[in-house]
């Protein structure tokens, strides 16, 4: 019968460091997502709310877009940063209704290349924004011509 026991109480401090290891996991996502950020209308509002000072450009950032996007609905991007110390990669499309589109949280174990698609409304800049360690904010632009809007379209 202690065999028993002491089998239920493994499976029983198992459950419980699960459990405790999921909340962990699961408050350091909700620490990353900002609300404000995300509902920002302009890029210089996104930046504010991420307590982002400066923007410098730089060809460190890499973004690669259409010139013209046939429909805004699925716009193909790939963004990155070829530098050390990059903990959030951002995109933010300027004349969308929200600017923020997405924001990757980023440590030294991951590199710092994306790709993914997006709905853009209109023709704007679309920025890819690294930010690093030491705070700097760094960041690529280009203009993407939309023939057929997606947000909201």
């Amino acid at each position: 019968m202690s065999q028993v026991f002491d089998r239920r109480t493994t499976v029983q401090s198992l459950a419980a460091l699960a459990g405790m290891l999921a909340s962990a996991a699961y408050s350091g996502l909700a620490l990353a997502y900002s609300k404000p950020a995300f509902d920002a209308r302009s890029v210089q509002d996104a930046a504010k709310a991420l307590s982002l000072s400066t923007l410098a450009e730089s060809k460190d950032v890499t973004l690669t877009v259409p010139d013209v996007a046939e429909n805004g609905a699925a716009v193909g991007v790939s963004f990155g940063a070829n530098l050390p110390g990059v903990r959030q990669l951002l995109l933010l499309v300027d004349k969308n209704p929200t600017a923020l589109v997405a924001r990757f949280v980023l440590t030294d174990a991951v590199d710092a290349q994306f790709s993914t698609r997006l709905k853009m409304a209109e023709t704007s800049q679309v920025y890819a924004v690294a930010v690093l360690a030491d705070g700097r904010a760094l960041f690529a632009r280009k203009e993407v011509k939309v023939t057929l809007g997606g947000c909201g379209a």
